[in-house]
């Protein structure tokens, strides 16, 4: 018998976390991996945002925060928000946590019941599902396709909503599939949820200014959803870091505070110096950052040219994040150099020990047929690494 819960035994493991562990044992024995696994810039934080944590350090710093966030941060955060999407948020609203996936995870916890339904567009952020299963929620995965630019239909929407629902989770830009939802699709989402008044939306924006689109739109900005969504960022990703581990929400005020509590009774409030640099941070336009922003459309264009010339790489473009997320149905059932391909998995792995090139499984994000190709890599790496995957399949 297990001395552990059934609550863990059942949990996945975070695949692209898996991946990177993976690739890592791989170099440690000397292998030349290129990861284009982790969702995670290659760039350097801003010397300007760590010029202010250095000065935090400085001004001594070192006590526990309050649990939802420093005033000022939260007011820095309802700055962002006005500016940025149009959001009106007040301090009551905003809770700052150790990054955005703790944000997700107080949301369920103070959200689920057993049994409550929650909706996935496919492909969806890779631990969406199972943080809804810790909390005995049930994720209802709605499978979109990479004709419709993997997002979520009106009509399927519809269709998935039963007298269970409680939310529906999704990201824009998307990961894993870079898929940026317009105003207007929103608001063809948002028609649909105005006769179930009681189904909160999650809407999470960590990719918010990784947009080659041009305007982001927050579901939140509707006034007939304000009150019912949940808006969810971070600076991991626009201001490249990662490992600082600064997310929060705007909510509507009860959920908020629920959150709030759960907080301080699960890890009180997330660390000091790295709130008072983003403070720095979210003050700043988002012009300081537009630089890697640019990067990362060069080498958009760099991996959809390169894997277009592969055969059996079915791409579309997107308009956001940095990820790509190939369908490579087409290998299934063959063999390349003696190992049969089944799955996305099975393709995963195999590129991973024959190109040495780290990629994730679109099992991971519920769609069995793609796999998720990051490219926040340098372009030689990018190059290097197809110009692997393309031999190792011929």
């Amino acid at each position: 018998m297990s001395l552990l819960s059934n609550r863990v035994l059942n949990m996945s493991t975070s695949a692209t976390l898996a991946m990177a562990a993976k690739a890592r044992e791989l170099r440690a024995e000397g292998k030349d991996i290129i990861g284009l696994s982790l969702g995670e810039p290659d760039f350097n934080t801003p010397d300007f945002i760590k010029e202010a944590a250095k000065q935090a350090i400085d001004d001594n710093y070192n006590s526990y925060t309050p649990v939802d966030g420093y005033v000022e941060l939260k007011e820095a955060i309802i700055t962002k928000f006005k500016r940025d999407n149009n959001l009106d948020y007040g301090l009551q609203q905003i809770v700052v946590s150790t990054g955005a996936k703790q944000s997700l995870a107080n949301v369920a916890a103070v959200m689920l019941d057993k049994g409550d339904e929650v909706i996935l567009p496919c492909p969806y952020w890779v631990s969406y599902s199972d943080i809804v299963k810790v909390y005995e929620g049930i994720p209802v995965e709605v499978k979109t396709s990479i004709e419709n630019d993997f997002k979520l239909t009106p009509e399927q929407l519809e269709a998935a909503i039963t007298p269970k629902t409680k939310m529906i989770w999704y990201s824009s830009p998307c990961n894993p599939s870079g898929s940026v939802y317009s105003k207007e699709e929103l608001r063809a989402l948002a028609d649909v949820l105005q006769n179930y008044p009681n189904i909160v939306v999650v809407s999470d924006e960590i990719y918010e200014h990784i947009n080659f689109v041009g305007e982001h739109a927050s579901m939140a900005q509707f006034e007939d959803m304000y009150d019912r969504t949940v808006t969810v960022n971070g600076v991991s990703k626009a201001f490249a870091m990662t490992g600082w581990r600064i997310g929060y929400i705007g909510a509507p005020t009860d959920i908020a505070r629920a959150c709030n509590k759960m907080q301080g009774q699960m890890t009180s409030g997330a660390n000091c110096i790295a709130q008072r640099a983003v403070i720095t941070a979210l003050n700043e336009p988002p012009s300081r950052v537009q630089y890697m922003i640019d990067e990362f459309k060069v080498r958009r264009e760099l991996i959809l040219d390169l894997l277009n010339t592969i055969p059996g790489f079915v791409t579309n473009e997107p308009e956001g994040a940095f990820y790509v997320f190939p369908n490579i149905s087409e290998y299934f059932g063959k063999s390349i150099k003696g190992v049969k391909i089944e799955n996305a998995s099975d393709f995963s792995m195999f590129l991973l020990e024959h190109a040495n090139v780290a990629t994730v499984t679109g099992e991971a994000f519920g769609n069995p047929d793609c796999i998720r190709i990051s490219y926040a890599a340098s372009q030689e790496q990018i190059i290097e690494a197809v110009k692997r995957i393309k031999e190792v399949l011929a």
